[in-house]
């Protein structure tokens, strides 16, 4: 399988998942790039330390995002939410490859999402049957609050659902601290384990 991780300079989050990914498990073919990133510049000197620390090589230079790094790809693990958003409207044609990296191997959501779809259908159902049945009796305004009123309990639980979806970005270091850096890593690490038993199901 060929993963490609990204980020935004290629020189922190992405590299070092990559760096990870291929020391626990060099079945796979690994490559990191940046959605901004500017070709060859070395990995972050704080990212270095921290890998080496846990005897990893990293030996990592940046690349920018392309058309023939996409192609290559089978998996593509972008960090956060926005780098895939930027994928998607700069290489469309991939979007199927696309996920970050905790939505991926993450199955916590699927509940979630799936009682709030149904949520989502309940609510529009009893929206358009109250309209239909107030909207010639009732001022514009006065359908609003009532419709609120309505729909209130529904959109509660809409609301605390939404409120406990995930966070699916994996925390920037850029910037901080050697701990801040360790941190970041200990998060990748905990969801490259994940990757892999995920990656040996298939």
């Amino acid at each position: 399988m060929n993963i490609l991780f990204v980020c935004t300079g290629n020189t922190c989050r992405s590299p070092m998942a990559e760096a990870l990914l291929k020391s626990k498990y060099p079945h796979a073919h690994v490559q990191s790039a940046g959605v901004y990133a500017v070709e060859g510049d070395r990995i972050n000197g704080k990212a270095v330390t921290a890998l080496e620390r846990r005897n990893i090589n990293a030996s990592i230079q940046s690349q920018p995002i392309n058309g023939a790094l996409l192609d290559w790809a089978d998996l593509i693990l972008t960090m956060t939410t926005q780098h895939k958003q930027s994928l998607i409207m700069s290489y469309p044609h991939f979007q199927d490859k696309y996920y970050t990296l905790k939505e991926y191997v993450s199955d916590a959501d699927k509940q979630t999402w799936k009682a709030l779809k149904k949520l989502y259908a309940e609510v529009e159902v009893k929206r358009a049957a109250f309209v239909q049945q107030y909207e010639h009796k009732l001022s514009f305004v006065d359908l609003e609050n009532k419709l609120h009123h309505h729909l209130e309990k529904d959109l509660q639980k809409i609301n605390q659902l939404e409120s406990s979806l995930i966070n699916y970005d994996i925390s920037d270091p850029f910037g901080g601290s050697l701990e801040d850096y360790e941190q970041t890593l200990q998060e990748l690490d905990m969801y490259t384990d994940k990757l892999i038993k995920k990656i040996e199901k298939k």
